[in-house]
């Protein structure tokens, strides 16, 4: 079971860092990006250290 850093929150349940059942992230930080060349919008960023969970 991933422990939960409660410094941040975090709802994509398909990730393998997330916290089965806390909306948290279990990694110690995260790498946040963007798609975007001028991003204006939270939609325009990227949680960069996203992994998709295996089943």
């Amino acid at each position: 079971m991933n422990t939960p850093n409660q410094s941040i929150k975090c709802t994509v349940s398909q990730c393998q860092y997330h916290c089965n059942t806390e909306n948290y992230c279990s990694l110690s930080s995260i790498k946040v990006g963007t798609h975007e060349t001028n991003p204006t919008m939270p939609q325009c960023t990227d949680c960069e250290s996203f992994v998709k969970k295996s089943c």
